[in-house]
């Protein structure tokens, strides 16, 4: 069963380590948190650039052994109606337990409850089936008119999709 707080700096060499590869890394930061190897120090600095930011907030999940998936939420417009989901990354180790649905199910709660977004919105990797499914099964849809934003990455073109889910 896992929980979600507030993300503690001591939680960044926990999460740096999930992200073993590269091609790991790129599916869940893209290159928007800091450059391969992602260290505790940048991850860190990073969200230490949003400490003052009331539309943004990352959290960890923990379970019984400690940290085991985090991720951002952050507010896309002036009115805080549509909450995005972002930086979505599991423990690997625990990978295959059904964290990642238990962790965007909270997230949903979160958006929903207490910052009262009215939808939940997140970009995915086309390459990136097992989170594709996971949004799928809690109720996250493909944006049909979206134009995908294409990005490269270790020599191969990536197609970004846009995922909306509404109430």
């Amino acid at each position: 069963m896992l929980r979600l707080r507030p993300y503690k700096p001591c939680d960044a060499e926990a999460v740096a380590g999930w992200l073993k590869d590269e091609y790991v890394y790129r599916l869940c930061c893209a290159d928007t948190v800091r450059d391969y190897p992602l260290t505790a120090e940048a991850l860190n600095d990073f969200y230490r650039e949003q400490e003052n930011n009331d539309s943004f907030w990352t959290m960890t999940a923990f379970d019984q052994d400690g940290p085991a998936g985090q991720l951002v939420m952050r507010f896309m417009d002036e009115e805080k109606k549509i909450l995005r989901l972002c930086y979505i990354v599991v423990d690997d180790k625990k990978r295959g337990r059904g964290y990642g649905k238990e962790l965007v199910g909270l997230a949903i709660k979160f958006g929903l409850e207490i910052v009262k977004a009215e939808k939940l919105a997140l970009g995915v990797f086309e390459n990136n089936l097992p989170a594709r499914k996971c949004y799928e099964s809690m109720g996250f849809k493909l944006v049909k008119d979206a134009e995908p934003k294409v990005q490269t990455f270790m020599g191969e073109e990536w197609k970004g999709l846009e995922m909306i889910w509404e109430p």
